[in-house]
């Protein structure tokens, strides 16, 4: 069972007999829209501390670090320590509401409008894709597996040469420009960033059929959560490339 999620590894169901009750799709369902919710109202009040016209406010800077390192931190813990994310989960997700909330801001200064758009494509996305999963139009085979991984892999090696570059202050070129170059990228690694999606679903799926844990719904809708900020970052990068054309 291959997942790109480094949340979400193929042996995390393999502890069925660590609780009396099994995990199931309709509990990770709700425990995801849970933290989403959390997400959802730390990043309204974190928007609220943004001044309309741009900037971050000198109060803010703080606990941005804060919410940063926070959510890094909550990654790697839950990540070795999955029968503690009913813990982590809800706070990793406050930290990325922070985060949300305040990028957000500063892209809509900008760019009016573009936070709700980002918004509504990450969630008409991922309906669009659990319904072709659940249909059949899209099964999350082998090979799709396979292809999904690398792409990632390579993803996540290019922030890393991006993240150390940048430490010297040298720039790859393109990534973060709006030229047809950039924004191919960026719609690249936003489906990527979708079809992991679907990978996370049929994780999820899979971990019912084995008897996981009761505990492990945390931990695969801590996993999903990961997935929808990633692609809701990546669409809201995408946008502001594609409205700086106009």
């Amino acid at each position: 069972m291959r997942t790109s999620n480094p949340l979400l590894k193929a042996d995390t169901f393999d502890l069925r007999n660590e609780g009396t009750t099994t995990m199931t799709i309709m509990g990770t369902v709700n425990k995801t829209a849970l933290l989403v919710a959390i997400v959802f109202v730390a990043a309204i009040w974190t928007w609220n501390q943004f001044p309309p016209q741009g900037g971050v406010p000198k109060s803010a800077i703080g606990w941005l670090i804060g919410a940063g390192i926070g959510g890094v931190v909550l990654s790697l813990v839950t990540s070795f320590k999955p029968t503690i994310a009913w813990i982590t989960a809800p706070a990793y997700a406050l930290c990325e509401g922070v985060l949300m909330g305040a990028i957000s801001a500063l892209f809509e200064a900008r760019f009016p409008g573009i936070a709700m758009q980002a918004t509504g494509i990450t969630a008409t996305t991922l309906l669009a894709l659990l319904f072709a999963y659940r249909s059949g139009i899209i099964r999350a085979t082998e090979n799709f597996k396979l292809g999904v991984t690398a792409a990632t892999g390579g993803i996540a090696l290019l922030y890393i040469a991006t993240w150390i570059l940048g430490m010297f202050g040298v720039q790859m070129p393109f990534i973060h420009e709006s030229g047809i170059i950039g924004i191919g990228i960026s719609m690249f690694i936003v489906v990527i960033a979708a079809l992991n999606l679907v990978l996370d679903f049929d994780f999820i799926e899979k971990g019912e059929a084995n008897g996981a844990p009761k505990h492990m719904e945390w931990y695969a809708s801590f996993g999903l959560l990961v997935t929808l900020v990633w692609l809701y970052f990546e669409t809201l990068r995408l946008l502001a490339k594609l409205q700086s054309r106009d």
